[in-house]
This record gives structure tokens, sequence and C-alpha cells, in this order.
């Protein structure tokens, strides 16, 4: 008798071993789909194929495929993070993120101009949308004039309330 209720705990023990857990959790390995836009319901990204398709961002050179995160690395938007923390396999939610919890706001601090004569002495024809790496980060140009380069080293998302659509796809696998 002592025999079976062993191996009867045992086999709970590993039974219960097996199965994943319910919820998302700090520090877990998920896998999920998700669709970002703006308060206007414009889509800026997605990992949904048939979004993109929809919303005309479309690149045939992306993979469209669910995003494998760790949860609370540090290596997407707090509020992204935050979202998820409690959500289920196969749970979707829509979740509203300000810019303090995801791109931060806009700073004018983070926009300068710099002497047109510095892209020239580099080899770079300045012209606006270029991206240029700098000690801040990306910078994009903003305007060009015949003597000055505006650089805005804000974050493309920087002030915006962003709108993300989630879905959990796997949780630790």
């Amino acid at each position: 008798m002592k025999m079976i209720v062993f191996l009867f705990l045992i086999s709970l023990v590993v039974v219960s071993g097996c199965v994943s857990q319910d919820t998302v959790e700090s520090g877990d390995y998920v896998t999920v789909d998700y669709t970002g836009r703006y308060e206007n319901g414009s889509v800026f990204d997605t990992s949904i194929e048939q979004v993109a398709v929809d919303s005309g961002l479309y690149n045939p050179a992306r993979n469209y495929e669910p995003m494998s995160i760790v949860v609370g690395d540090g290596k997407r938007i707090e509020g992204f993070d935050e979202a998820i923390i409690g959500m289920a396999v196969g749970e979707e939610k829509s979740v509203t993120i300000p810019p303090e919890k995801a791109y931060g706001n806009y700073s004018p601090d983070r926009v300068f101009s710099i002497p047109s004569e510095e892209f020239i002495n580099a080899n770079i024809t300045p012209e606006v949308g270029l991206k240029v790496p700098t000690m801040l980060g990306t910078c994009t140009v903003t305007t060009v004039t015949e003597g000055n380069v505006t650089l805005d080293c804000n974050h493309q998302l920087a002030g915006e309330t962003l709108v993300f659509t989630i879905q959990v796809i796997s949780i630790g696998e």
C-alpha cells in the first residue's frame, strides 16, 4: 500500500511539473502576436502578415510571425511588458500605453542644428528623412538649409499614446 501511495505521489509531481503555468509572470519566455496602433487607429507595427497587408505596411523582406520575448528584460517598452503579465495562453486584450510607459515624451532638447559642412566633410548629402547615427542614438534630418541641418533625436513614437492588441500564443516554450 505504501508503494502505491508513493508511486501516486511521484506521478502527481511529474505530471504537475509538465503542465504549463496558467498566466504570464515577469521573467517568463513567451510568444505573442501584436498589433500597435496610434490613438487614431492607424497601424504602425504588427506581427500579423494580414494586418500588415490590410494597413499598407506590408514589407516582403520581413518575417511576420509571433514575437518571442522574455517578459521584463527591458528590451521593449515598459507598458507592453506590464500588459502581458497576468495574461493566459490564447487570451487577447487591447491596452493603451501612455508616452511615459512607451517611448517617452517628445523633448525639444533632443532637436538641434549643426553646420551642413559637417555632412559635406563626411561625404554625406543631407536630405530630409535621412537617418544619422550619433552619440545620442539615431537621429532624423528634419530640415536642410544652405548652412545648417536640423536633427531630431527623439524616437519617432516619442510623445505618442499607443494602443496595442496583444495575444499570448505560448508561455515557456
